[in-house]
């Protein structure tokens, strides 16, 4: 597998990724079941004069469900959502105050399933530069910010060990200034750095 670094512009992004959205595959590690629990997560991209960064939280330590990991803004999707792009956007309004108008969404990436039985969707977005964040309290213990162009690179990926039905498995990692970034939330950016690969440069 070749990743893209640099990766593409926000133009490039704007002009070609809805349609190479419509035609990317990924083969999650986990199997897709259609008992899982959907949910879906916002892969926000934020314009800075250094770069696309991807927005990131760290959860806080006292939640019941992966208490202080690194993960994507989202949840799982509510009766009352209109499907799962409105989840993505209703968490991360919740979680980091995104407004909706500062959300330009790109498509949705393949569904990525957990081996806590969740099938996410990641909803692909630029974000506008001016967006104002802030962090729930309650969920959020801090929001941080990841280079595109790092999430991009394979060689900074690592193999993590977790054990799960008796034995080993090997799951993506990506540590990153002092932060360890694993399971689902590496998986989907790894899978996001394949699809950047494939978006033309022209």
């Amino acid at each position: 597998m070749s990743f893209s670094n640099p990766p593409p512009s926000v133009e490039q992004l704007r002009q070609h990724a809805p349609q190479a959205l419509a035609g990317f595959s990924w083969q999650p590690p986990w199997p897709l079941q259609e008992r899982q629990t959907p949910a879906a997560v916002l892969v926000g991209l934020l314009p800075r004069a250094h770069g696309l960064q991807l927005v990131l939280t760290r959860r806080t330590d006292h939640l019941y469900h992966h208490a202080g990991q690194i993960s994507f803004p989202g949840g799982r999707q509510e009766d009352e959502d209109a499907g799962l792009i409105a989840t993505a956007l209703r968490e991360s309004n919740e979680e980091i105050g995104l407004l909706a108008r500062d959300v330009e969404v790109l498509g949705c990436l393949p569904e990525y399933a957990t081996p806590s039985n969740f099938r996410i969707t990641p909803v692909l977005a630029l974000l506008a530069p001016e967006a104002a964040l802030q962090a729930d309290p309650f969920e959020v213990a801090e929001i941080f910010e990841v280079p595109l162009a790092f999430a991009c690179d394979e060689r900074n990926y690592q193999a993590h060990r977790i054990h799960w039905q008796g034995g080993l498995r090997e799951i993506p990692a990506l540590p990153c200034n002092g932060r360890f970034i694993w399971g689902a939330t590496a998986g989907i950016l790894q899978m996001l750095a394949a699809f950047m690969a494939g978006i033309p440069r022209a």
